[in-house]
């Protein structure tokens, strides 16, 4: 789909309507600014694996701060300490993370695996912030549904290496492996309370 800038507007006016707090920058760098301004001092920040995070240079940046206090579980290697790690990320005072799709109507789509990613921005940290490259807009929350499994997950899949069937067929396989990383499908309708959740759109085409 060609994304105009109507359909940017369109879609930042939907997502306001639904009570997302919805911006809008032209650059990467721009969107990594905005992002870093909505962390207030003092909080503790935790996030979700985001391709577009980490494109726009927003987690390096939130790694080299010096006022805030940071959850990572990508400095330990031990599973029981990550999950620990990922469960504490949960009440979070700042969650960051990605979207697998945005609707025009202003629905946010996301797949994950263990859940963490989808459990905090649904619930707990008080500030969550999502970025994303317009890319990840389509017409209707059933193309943005069919973006993340058919589109998102195989990318995801393959920068993982992980063997399951979506690798070869580069699209969903509706596989029951153990390592798949579509557990759990969460749509989100409507942002309460409203501002909790801010979806910032960049200019660009970014992340998976």
């Amino acid at each position: 789909m060609d994304i105009t800038r109507e359909i940017i507007e369109e879609t930042l006016q939907n997502l306001k309507k639904r009570g997302f707090d919805a911006y809008y920058c032209e650059t990467a760098e721009e969107g990594k600014e905005l992002a870093l301004s909505l962390i207030p001092a003092g909080d503790t920040v935790a996030w979700g694996g985001s391709e577009t995070a980490a494109e726009i240079g927003l987690m390096d940046a939130v790694k080299a701060r010096t006022d805030i206090i940071r959850i990572d579980r990508d400095v330990v290697t031990d599973p029981a300490e990550k999950r620990q790690l990922m469960r504490k990320g949960l009440l979070a005072d700042t969650f960051i993370a990605g979207v697998n799709g945005i609707s025009r109507d202003g629905w946010l789509v996301n797949i994950d695996g263990t859940g963490n990613r989808v459990a905090a921005i649904t619930f707990g940290p008080e500030n969550v912030i999502l970025v994303a490259g317009v890319n990840k807009i389509e017409n209707t929350v059933m193309e943005a549904m069919d973006r993340a499994r058919n589109v998102a997950a195989p990318l995801n899949v393959k920068r993982l290496n992980i063997p399951n069937p979506c690798l070869k067929a580069g699209k969903c396989m509706d596989c029951k492996s153990a390592t798949t990383i579509c557990a759990h499908f969460v749509e989100h309708r409507f942002c309460k309370p409203a501002g909790r959740i801010k979806v910032i759109l960049i200019g660009e085409k970014l992340g998976y």
